[in-house]
């Protein structure tokens, strides 16, 4: 621990705060300190508050106490270093030994959330708790507050997806990540959530695949330079039968905007992909395919996506050695016939 946090919470010591060795209702606890050895090689500064409440924490770990004082050493210990793993779990068991109301508890972790909404512990306790109540009710709310605060807050985007699953909250969910797509278009978090409802709720039927292309193109049309859309675009056309280089729409979308002088990287690598699918597929003229590619893998590595330049000049390379193994083999099948 830094010096300025010891010394912030020293001053804070000088206030209400009496340590746990101070205590009378704590007398009988013999404080258990951290054993780091007899020769550590950096030595933490830890708070003279920080040492007491742990000590005092490893002194209760160690006699299995379970009561309500241990559940409140819990909390102090938890404000002090709130992803410290076996506190947490600690405190579950606690909770659930003394058959606590979990709806304050509910309340308490909400709070340690929003002060540490990127704390993996945190998230993990409150899952735990709402398995034990079976009760979702408070969760959708709470991961829109945080995710008002960071759109892309990975684990409360892995907690609403989790609650969402297990208790099968899928209504309303597309309009709620349309609104997010409508804050911010680039927002990837909320792209990837409208896979994973359709996923798995409808999943991607002829009708649904058509109304996807034409939201995601409608999206793209606005902002082309959208990586997000561009991935969810290939994501749709997984599911499609004429694979990404068919859809009319996709390929009417593309063509317009390539003529239009529009050199997104993303709308390029996507024509390099649709060129290379015409090429496996021997989907028409493969050698004007195979000079589309490579010249769009070109401008790609010397113009528009110049960071990754040693990966368009493989991906060129690789298509024209596809090329001429395949005209080498049936060259052979000729002579040999």
């Amino acid at each position: 621990m830094a010096e300025a946090d010891s010394s912030s919470e020293e001053l804070y010591d000088e206030g209400n705060w009496v340590f746990y060795k101070y205590r009378v209702d704590w007398n009988d606890v013999v404080p258990v300190p951290q054993d780091d050895g007899p020769y550590p090689i950096v030595a933490i500064a830890y708070s003279e508050k920080f040492r007491d409440i742990y000590d005092y924490f490893r002194a209760i770990l160690k006699s299995c106490e379970k009561s309500e004082r241990a559940l409140q050493l819990t909390k102090d210990a938890l404000d002090l270093n709130p992803a410290n793993y076996t506190v947490w779990q600690y405190r579950r068991e606690i909770l659930k030994h003394l058959n606590k109301d979990l709806i304050p508890e509910l309340q308490y972790v909400k709070e340690m959330i929003e002060e540490n909404p990127k704390n993996y512990q945190v998230w993990h306790h409150r899952r735990v708790i709402v398995e034990w109540l079976q009760d979702p009710s408070y969760e959708l709310n709470l991961t829109e507050t945080i995710l008002s605060q960071d759109a892309k807050n990975y684990h409360a985007w892995q907690h609403r997806q989790w609650v969402i699953r297990t208790f099968k909250l899928f209504n309303n969910e597309l309009e709620y990540v349309e609104q997010l797509l409508d804050d911010d278009i680039r927002n990837n978090s909320a792209w990837n959530q409208r896979y994973f409802v359709i996923n798995n709720t409808t999943g991607f039927t002829k009708e649904v695949i058509d109304r996807e292309l034409e939201f995601t193109l409608n999206k793209i049309k606005k902002v082309t330079n959208n990586e997000s859309a561009w991935n969810y675009l290939r994501g749709v056309l997984l599911h499609h039968t004429g694979g990404i280089s068919q859809d009319p729409a996709v390929k009417k979308m593309c063509e317009e905007l390539y003529l239009s002088g529009n050199r997104s990287p993303f709308l390029l690598a996507f024509l390099v992909d649709m060129c290379e699918e015409k090429i496996e597929r021997a989907d028409g003229d493969m050698n004007d395919s195979l000079q589309h590619a490579v010249q769009l893998c070109d401008i790609l590595a010397n113009e528009y996506d110049t960071i990754r330049k040693e990966y368009w000049n493989y991906v060129a390379r690789s298509l024209s050695q596809r090329m001429n193994s395949s005209e080498d083999e049936a060259t052979g099948s000729m002579k040999t016939e």
